[in-house]
């Protein structure tokens, strides 16, 4: 599906690379979760998969095509939402009938199944609506444009706490077996229960390239309360429960649930260094 390989790339005018010499390999039918700090190259990252930014060397392969030639048999198969972005003073079906073309297998029926969940009508006037309601109708036309690749950029910021729980229903009730999404965020809470595979990108290289399985199959994330044996504990935190733990799953321990915060911040801080190369 995505295939990167000796990446550079910085930006005009800066001498600092935001990438160098790196590569990664992506699969289709998995939801990715691109988690970074600030400045880690996320956004980048998903520009230069969709062909918007171009390596200064090495290569991004979307399908066998160089992302870089954003041939028009690429294209049609990625969809691209970015944190921000403006839509034209239209109407949602003048805004369909014009782009809804480029993408062979758009449906229709996608389109009012998302927008129904998301409490939208069909009936809409793009540049009268609120940048929460905006990223709702992008995020339904992405989803119903049908592409192999699906790229979303902060996709939860400027929702409200409901948008979100229905951001999540939304997606999952529309992923496609051959399709791959990619969501970069800092909102980790709105999108673990969606997420099959995590990156975690910090300064130029990966910290963690991992699916949800194996992370919990080689780990536990419990709540310890104070005063509790911590002689097994990994890495902790204090949360209101007492300390949120992560500690290696003992042979035939029952699974937990991934507690991605507390993952990000224990690979970050280097608790599990070395742990997954």
């Amino acid at each position: 599906m995505i295939e990167i390989k000796n990446l550079n790339y910085r930006y005009a005018g800066s001498k600092q690379q935001v990438f160098q010499d790196f590569s990664l390999t992506l699969t289709e039918n998995n939801i990715y979760g691109l988690l970074g700090k600030n400045g880690t190259g996320k956004s980048t990252l998903l520009y230069l998969i969709s062909g918007l930014l171009q390596a200064r060397k090495g290569m991004v392969m979307f399908d066998g095509m160089d992302a870089a030639d954003r041939r028009p048999e690429a294209l049609q198969e990625l969809f691209i939402v970015p944190e921000e972005f403006d839509l034209p003073a239209v109407s949602l079906e003048q805004y369909v009938r014009m782009n809804a073309p480029f993408y062979p297998r758009f449906s229709s029926e996608v389109l009012e199944s998302c927008l129904s969940d998301f409490e939208l009508p069909t009936t809409l006037q793009l540049n009268s609506l609120s940048m929460g309601q905006k990223k709702k109708v992008f995020m339904s036309f992405a989803l119903a444009a049908g592409t192999k690749l699906l790229l979303m950029d902060e996709p939860t910021n400027g929702l409200d706490i409901p948008s979100k729980a229905q951001f999540r229903r939304v997606v999952a009730n529309n992923m496609a077996d051959d399709r791959t999404l990619i969501i970069s965020t800092h909102q980790v809470h709105d999108v673990e229960q969606l997420l099959d595979h995590i990156l975690i990108l910090d300064q130029r290289r990966l910290l963690l390239d991992a699916s949800v399985a194996e992370i919990c199959n080689r780990y536990s994330f419990e709540y310890r309360t104070p005063g509790s044996d911590m002689s097994d504990v990994i890495y902790a935190e204090p949360s209101l429960q007492g300390n949120a733990v992560i500690t290696r799953r003992a042979e035939n321990g029952e699974e937990t649930q991934l507690n991605l915060e507390l993952l990000f911040d224990a690979v970050t801080t280097g608790a599990l260094k070395n742990e997954w190369k």
